[in-house]
């Protein structure tokens, strides 16, 4: 039997973000609720003085790319000059 690996990779969120997406992809990642991902990004911010989980969410920021967005099959960028 093959081991077969997961080609699941970690983006920000387009769709569901309130700052950067950051949360949001890290729900759509785990499956869970944006919401419920936000309150306990919440809970464990202020619950060590606040300053970790800003510093923590913005490094997230920066080192998670942004989701690509999906060209539609049979749709082709073209440029109209």
């Amino acid at each position: 039997m093959e081991n077969q690996v997961s080609s699941k990779k970690l983006y920000r969120s387009t769709t569901n973000k309130m700052v950067s997406g950051v949360c949001g992809g890290f729900a759509e990642y785990l499956g869970w609720d944006p919401t419920f991902v936000r309150i306990i990004y919440a809970l464990v911010s202020i619950f060590s003085a606040a300053f970790p989980g800003i510093i923590v969410y913005l490094v997230f920021w920066a080192i998670v790319p942004k989701r690509p967005l999906v060209q539609p099959a049979g749709r082709e960028k073209t440029s109209e000059a």
